[in-house]
This record gives structure tokens, sequence and C-alpha cells, in this order.
């Protein structure tokens, strides 16, 4: 606190010269004072520094808040803005304007033109805040956008082009991640990461950065996995099978409890690395169903998990955990199981937030966990003073043997305040609390308002009326966090709002923060909290000998010092282990930052080099050098290169058609080979690309680079979520298991930096060199040798865009229709009908295509073991369902979300299995509808299955009959 002091005290000279401006500002016109913008602006390319100008700068800004908005900062707010500039948190109290304390740091830094982003915690905060400072930047001629989930990408570039941006902490990084997943410099929406400054900076960089931001992809459809993992759950008992570390709120297995799981599961060792998956499972259902609890983590609404935020109170509708827990959960309360999804993008908040070149935050409680700040952000945590002395009194905690005899006393306390006149808040720390508070009040016949996640849509308006005469108000919570409780002048002199908090919180700030709502800008006021040692925290943190010696109070309770600082050393205690739990993810995080950031630092060179050839010289020397190392076997006891093992790779995999020959090695050390082989790669590719325009080759190349790089950078991600979530165990064979975590993600680091230069060169190679079975585009028909290449779906959608065809209007016919109009329209334009040829022939190439697969999959459909086509119908997920051709399009488009080109050609091949089947049992059901029934038959006319129609006519997968379990061929209808 004494570095504090000095800091305030240096802080509080430039305020005073800030305010000594005052009487100076105040005879500048409105244009005079819109003028000061323009002028720091020249000041800075003048050589002048942000430090340099903020005096003047923060006096304008002080003099247009007063024109504009009628308030004039106090100075204990011009100490937080400079706090604010110079990248630090400010704690301010609860009342004393933090949103106009952050209008002075945003104005002096967005001089630069490199941005600056204002983050909250919730969009309302974010719109009525730019709304609110909107009004001053614009009239000293500065540019504010508004950043939010609905927004477009071309609507997000405009918000984040601006001078000054507001925007919710998830979407910012929500965006960061999309922007380094498109495939066009220009699609992406964000600048620089300049500046940020961060609006209750507690909640989001403490208490959100144990949940890491993901995108994800892919689904795997494991829902009866889950099940049995959350039927052992609910078999095993604690403590005979399972044991429960309170403190740190996880669950193991004890010997017993691992026997029980082997034998549920027909297993001989769960921790056998081939039963990772099923160990997973099994702790995910530990988790759920011994240490989350309903209407405290969660809360199930319309067959729906819906996490509460711990800090607020709030549900946090499209939230899901990750890694398996929120299926876990959803197995749990028998509600619908969603499939699992694979990460295709993912960073912590601590890494994101250390991305910008300069960080701050405000909020009124931070202080207790200055040491995480700096650690993490290298952020210093300054307290702000009052603009008036706080004469709120903090009465000491009252301590109760049990709930009942807490709540008893609650009540008496609360009719003697109320009928006072006095305002109260009740402060609970979850919905089963403040419902079972609910019901005290209500069966003592008091009147009251509550906030929980059950009814956050009126939030606003209750706490709005909060400070009103007599009005009792219930909180989950810091629920209503951002908005003052303003008293009436009536309630303030009967003594202000009555704060009660009905047990501790975890952290120390969450029951300063609960404090904080009383007493603001030197208002009167009262706090005190009210816990029993069946409370949560003090089950987890007192011995069973204490709790048992204060069930013997009965109704009466203890009120002391000494057992107050014990409840804040648990607190204390509980801190550390949150803190450990967040330093560890980032311990963690930390190794795949370091290769996100130079994955995402690639793949913008990618994007904005004119010319790739630099880079695919690198990738074909990897792939070279890997060859030549594949190529060797140790001839005693030293590496031999096999030099025609090499050579007929690279003719088989490489097509180099015998451009190389064993003399050409001669002499040659293993780098002097690889050097060889990269050069020729690089001849050969040129010699085979030279009639192809440049400008097609390049973006062809960066379009196969960019998808080498999405692909095997999301299974890199995947794969180091595996290797984590087992990585603890290797701290029982004595391995740090960081150490092991950092060694083995090396190792796929780079085994994934191979596989994209290998995955490059192949397709592009094979896109010129000889035909593929994939969609392509012969450029010029007349040649004997033809060069194609590969189109994907991406460029599909542009060209049909651009000829304004629409995908469902997608026919040969309107194809030639269309390219006709367009071929005369543009008949003097050379260069746009060579154009609209290479579009032309895409087409084709593809409208021929899937007539060849539409015959295939006749054929293919036509003759089909029973069990094949119950994996794909179950793939699909038809099984025991009633499907439709219009069932089998929704699965498709469900399933093929994520997938790369590849993966997404074999699930269109079985799709059209599943449709020709669909089609074929519609068409059988209408001939056979009378009987009720139609059959299956093999080859030999023999019934295989009998499908039973419904009244509607349709067919259920559940009425399927089977009359004999043969593994023949089949034949449909």
């Amino acid at each position: 606190m004494a570095r504090d002091k000095v800091i305030i005290k240096k802080h509080g000279k430039i305020a005073d010269q800030i305010i000594s401006l005052q009487e100076k500002f105040e005879k500048l016109s409105d244009e005079q004072l819109k003028e000061k913008t323009l002028e720091f602006r020249e000041r800075l390319q003048n050589n002048e520094t942000l430090n340099d100008l903020l005096v003047e700068a923060y006096a304008t800004v002080r003099e247009a808040a007063y024109r504009v908005l009628g308030l004039r900062a106090y100075k204990v707010q011009l100490i937080g803005g400079i706090i604010l500039h110079e990248g630090d948190i400010a704690e301010m109290r609860t009342g004393e304007g933090k949103t106009l304390t952050g209008l002075f740091p945003a104005y002096l830094n967005a001089l630069t033109g490199e941005g600056v982003h204002v983050v909250t915690v919730n969009e309302y905060l974010s719109k009525r805040d730019s709304e609110i400072n909107g009004q001053v930047y614009n009239f000293l001629g500065l540019t504010v956008g508004l950043n939010g989930r609905d927004l477009t990408k071309d609507m997000k570039r405009d918000a984040y082009s601006q001078d000054i941006t507001y925007t919710t902490n998830s979407e910012l990084g929500f965006d960061y991640l999309r922007d380094n997943m498109v495939y066009s410099y220009s699609q992406k929406t964000q600048r620089k990461l300049n500046y940020a400054i961060i609006d209750e900076a507690d909640s989001i960089l403490i208490d959100e950065a144990r949940t890491p931001l993901i995108i994800s992809g892919g689904s795997q459809n494991r829902v009866n996995m889950y099940k049995a993992a959350d039927a052992l759950a609910k078999t095993l008992k604690e403590p005979a099978d399972v044991e429960i570390d309170l403190e740190s709120k996880q669950v193991y297995l004890t010997d017993e409890g691992i026997k029980k799981a082997q034998k549920f599961f027909s297993i001989d060792n769960l921790f056998d690395f081939k039963n990772t998956e099923v160990f997973h499972l099994i702790m995910n259902a530990l988790k759920a169903n011994f240490t989350f609890k309903a209407e405290i983590e969660y809360t199930v609404q319309d067959n729906e998990i819906i996490l509460i935020d711990q800090f607020t109170g709030r549900t946090m509708p499209g939230r899901a955990y990750s890694d398996g827990l929120q299926q876990a959960l959803q197995a749990k309360e028998n509600v619908e199981i969603e499939e699992e999804t694979s990460t295709l993008a993912t960073i912590t908040y601590q890494n994101f937030y250390r991305l910008y070149s300069k960080l701050a935050g405000m909020t009124g409680t931070a202080k207790t966990e200055e040491e995480e700040f700096i650690k993490i952000y290298n952020t210093r945590v300054i307290v702000c003073p009052t603009n008036k002395p706080i004469i709120r009194k903090d009465e000491p905690d009252l301590t109760f043997g049990t709930k009942h005899a807490k709540f008893k006393k609650l009540i008496v306390d609360i009719k003697e305040i109320n009928e006072k006149g006095r305002p109260i808040l009740i402060g609970t720390t979850s919905v089963e609390s403040s419902e079972q508070v609910a019901h005290y009040l209500d069966k003592a016949g008091l009147k009251f308002e509550m906030i929980n996640a059950k009814n956050h849509h009126r939030e606003a308006e209750i706490v709005e009326k909060a400070g009103q005469f007599k009005a009792i108000t219930l909180a989950t919570n810091m629920a209503g966090r951002g908005t003052d409780i303003k008293l009436t002048e009536e309630t303030r002199q009967l003594g202000g709002l009555y704060v009660i908090g009905i047990e501790r919180n975890e952290a120390r700030r969450i029951d300063n923060q609960l404090r904080g709502r009383a007493g603001r800008q030197g208002d009167p006021g009262d706090s005190k909290f009210y816990i029993s040692m069946e409370d949560d925290l003090m089950v987890r943190f007192t011995a069973p000998k204490v709790r048992q010696m204060f069930l013997k109070l009965g109704d009466d309770h203890i009120e002391s010092k000494m057992f107050t600082r014990a409840i804040t050393n648990a607190q204390k205690k509980l801190e550390g282990l949150n803190f450990d739990q967040r330093k560890n993810v980032l311990d963690y995080d930390n190794i795949l930052s370091q290769q996100r950031e130079a994955i995402y630092a690639q793949r913008d060179d990618i994007l904005l080099q004119p010319d790739l050839k630099v880079v695919l010289e690198k990738f074909q020397y990897t792939i070279a050098y890997e060859l030549v190392d594949r190529s060797s076997e140790l001839v005693r006891g030293e590496k031999t290169v096999r030099i025609k093992t090499l050579i007929n790779q690279l003719n088989n995999v490489f097509v180099m058609e015998d451009s190389l020959i064993e003399s050409d090695f001669d002499g040659l050390e293993k780098n002097e080979m690889a050097k060889l082989v990269q050069k020729k790669m690089m001849e050969f590719y040129i010699f085979k690309t030279k009639d192809v325009p440049e400008n097609v080759i390049t973006e062809l190349e960066r379009r196969t680079i960019l998808q080498a790089f999405d692909k095997y950078w999301t299974r890199h991600i995947n794969l180091a979520q595996k290797l984590r979530s087992g990585i603890y165990l290797q701290q029982y064979a004595q391995n740090n298991p960081l150490h092991q975590y950092v060694e083995e993600s090396a190792k796929l680091f780079n085994k994934m930096k191979i596989d994209i230069a290998e995955e490059t060169i192949t397709n592009l190679n094979t896109s010129f060199f000889k035909q593929k079975e994939d969609v392509s585009v012969e450029f010029d028909p007349n040649e004997s040798e033809k060069k194609v290449i590969n189109i994907t779906e991406t460029d599909i959608d542009d060209i049909l865009a651009e000829i304004g065809i629409t995908k469902e209007n997608f026919s040969r016919d309107s194809v030639n229709k269309r390219f006709a109009e367009l071929n005369d329209e543009f008949k003097d334009d050379e260069q746009t009908l060579r154009k609209l040829s290479i579009q032309y022939e895409i087409l084709k190439g593809l409208m021929d295509k899937l007539d060849s697969m539409f015959e295939d999959q006749q054929k293919i459909t036509k003759e089909l073991s029973q069990q094949e086509l119950d994996k794909i119908v179950s793939k699909f997920g038809l099984s025991g369902k009633k499907f439709t051709p219009n069932d089998v399009k929704e699965a498709f488009e469900r399933l093929s979300e994520g997938l790369d080109e590849q993966e997404r050609t074999t699930l269109l091949m079985e799709s059209q299995i599943v449709m020709a089947i669909s089609l074929q049992l519609e068409k059988l059901l209408k001939e056979q509808s009378k009987s009720g029934e139609f059959v299956v038959t093999d080859e030999d006319g023999k019934v295989k299955k009998v499908f039973k129609t419904n009244k509607d006519g349709s067919i259920s997968e559940d009425d399927i009959e089977d009359t004999e379990k043969v593994q023949t061929k089949t034949k449909i209808g």
C-alpha cells in the first residue's frame, strides 16, 4: 500500500495540472475544442509522445464531457485515468464513476490511430457505455464502433476500424480466432491488438481465466458411451468407491472403484493407454455426479443444460463445458446428449489479452488478486482514493451451527430493518440458496424482488428500485454488477442501504463487491454476513469437531473477530488453490500458445505474400529431407540411404517421372541429397505449370497451403488436448507431467509441420501432373497434356455467387443458360471470356462428377451387406428413427461441418447411399402400403428384412424385424 500512496501522490500532481487548465479550456469555443484532436495528432507525427500530450488531452476530454454530458470529472477519476494509461489496474469503489474514468485513456491512446478496445462483460454494458461516451468522442472528432455477436463480418470489420471499439470479452476473443481461419486477408475483421481497457477486470481476467475460448467443428457421436459412464458413476458410493477432495473439488476412484469400473467396461487395466478414452469418460461422469450441483453450477431449462456464472449468478445461454464434461452433465440429468465436437481453434483469456501491446483495467475489487495480475499480465493493481470518505459500517460476521438457525435470525433482523424503512440487499451464492431465503421471506410475509439465473431479464428494472423505501432485493452473488443502487433522499436519511450476505464466497473480493453496493459516494450504509457451519465454505475448510461444537449452540450464534479471521484465512487458501488451477491452465496453454502464434504468423505471411514459391521451396526441402530419412536403413551401425527406394517414392508419390537417376546421388551427404531433390521438385513443378496463368496458380497455391495448415493445426489441437487429459498419470512414474507434455507436444508439432508440407506438395503435384478422382477443371482441353487443379466447395460457392445461380437452382440447364447469357454480354471482353470459360469447365466437371457419383451409388446401393447398411444408417443418426430424404440431407449438413475435403467426399458418398435407400423405401412403401409392410430380399429372392409401416405411411427402424441373420449381399427391393 505504501507503493500505491507514492503512485497516487505522483498522479495527483498531474491531475492538479489538468484541473488548473479548466478556466483556460472553458473559454474555448466548441470548434476550438474539437480542433484539439487534429493538433494532438500533428504533434504525435512531430515525435511528441502520448505522455507529452496527457495533461492537455485530459483537460480537453474533461471540458468536452462537461459540455456534452454535464459531468465534470473529479480528481480521483483523473488519477484513475492516468493509472489506466500506464497499463495498470485501477481499483475504484462502487459509484466512483468508472465509465467516465475510461473516457480519458481511451481518447488519448486513440490519437495514434492504432485503435482502442473497451471491453465489457456483456452486450448491455457495451451498448450503454458506447452510447454515453460515444457522444464525447464524436464531439471531439473520434469515431466509435460497437461490436456484437449478431453482426456480419463487414459490420464487425467496420466496428474494429473505428478509433475506439466497444465489445464484450468473449466476442473479442472469438473474432481473433475466426480471423485466423480466413482464406483471404481482406476477410479479417480485427486490426493489430494495440490497447485494451477492461471494465470489471477481475471478472474477465481472473474469473473467466479457467474457461478457454473454443471454436468447434466436426462432431463425434459417443452418446452410448456417455450414458454407460454415467450409469457406472451412479452405482459408485463414497467413500468405498470414490474419494472427494472438497478443497479442490476433485474426485478419485479408490482401488474398489477401479475394480468396479474395469468390470463394468470389461477391461483389464483402466490405466492402459488404449483405455484413455474410457478413463476420460469415467472421470467426467464422476465430476458431473459428485462435484457439480444443479442450480449452482448449472440449471436445466427446456430439456437443456444451461451454465450459471459462478460470480454473477447469471445464466450463460450458448456456453458449454468442453472436453466432454457438458455431455456428462446431460447424461446425469437425462436430457438430450449433444454430440461432442472437435476443436478447430482455441485460446485462453490469459494468452489472448497478453497479445495486446498495452493492457489496462478497472474494477471495484482486485487488490486481493494483485499477485496474479502481476505474474500473469504484468499489471499492477493501484487502489484509487474515493472522492468522498466511506462511512459504511461493516459489522462482524454472525456464525451459527445450522442453516435453519441462521435463517431464523436473518428473518428477525430483516423485519427489524424493514420496519425502519431502510432498503435491504440480500446477497446469495447460488440460485438454490436464493430460493431457500425466498421461502423464509415468503413465510414471514415480507415482500421482496429476486434476481437470479431464472429471472435475470428483469435485473435492470429491479436494481433501479432497490434503493427505495422498504425495498427488499434478493440477488444471486453480484447480479446487477455494473449498475449503481441509487438511494432516495428519504432512504439516505434513514441510514442508507443495508447489505446482507447469507454466506461467505470463495473469494474475498466477491464479498467486498457485495459490501460495496452500500456506501457509494459517501452515502451511509451497513453490511453484515450470516454464516453457518453447513455452508459449503465451512464444510470444506473446517474440521468436523469444530462443526460439531457449533451444533451445540442451537439457535444461538457467535460474533467473533477471531472466527472472522479464520474464515478469511480459509478464503485465502481457496484463492491460492484457484490461482494454482488457473496457473496450471496457463502453463499448459503457454506451450500451445507459442505454437499457435507461430502458425498464425505463418498463415498471415501466406495470406499477404504475392509469390509463394519461397514457401513451397521450404516445404519441398522439408519433404525431401524426410523422404531421404525414410529411405535410410541401418547397415553395420550406420544409416545408409537406399537410392532406389527414394527414387521410387519420388516417382510414385510426387509424380517426378524419372527426373532423377541413381548416379545423380553419388557422393552426396543426406542434406545435399535433400537439396538436390528439392531443386528437381521445383524445376519439375515450374515446368508443369508454365502455361497456367500466374494469378490462378498463386491463388491455388495459397488455398492449398491454407487448407493443409487448417487441417493439421486442428488435428494438432485435438491431439494436444488428448495428450494433456492423460498426462497427469506421468506423476505416478515419478515424471513431471508438464515437462513430459512439453516434450510430447513438441514432437506432435514437428510432425504437424511435416504433414502440412507433405500434404501441400502432394496435392499441388497431383493437381497438375495427373488426373485425380476429385472435382477438377481442364485449362485447355485441346492440349495433349492436360493440366488439372483441385477445386474446393468454397470455390464452387464463390463461382455460383458471382454468376448469380443459387445452390437450389443449380442444374445443367441453369448453368448452360446462364453462361450463354454471360458469353453474349461479354463477347468483346477477351479476359472475362477466358475467366468464364474456366468457371464453366469447373461447373461442368462438378456436374459430370455428380452424375458419375449418382450412377455409382445406384450400383452400390443394390449390393450392400446389412452390416454395412446398419453402420452407415447409424452414423447418420437415423437408427431407430423414421427417415426421409430430407432427414438424410439435414444429417449430411450437420455431420459435414468441420470436415476436410477428403472426409467430406467420403461422407457425401455415404449420404448418396442412404438417400438412395430412403427413396427406394418410399417407393416400395407406396406399392405395399395396403398390406402394411414390405420386404427386403437378397439376390435369390429370399426375405432378408420386413419393414412395418406406420399409420401415416412412414417407416420406423424400431419396427424392423430380422427374419434371418445372414451376412450375404443384400438387394434392396
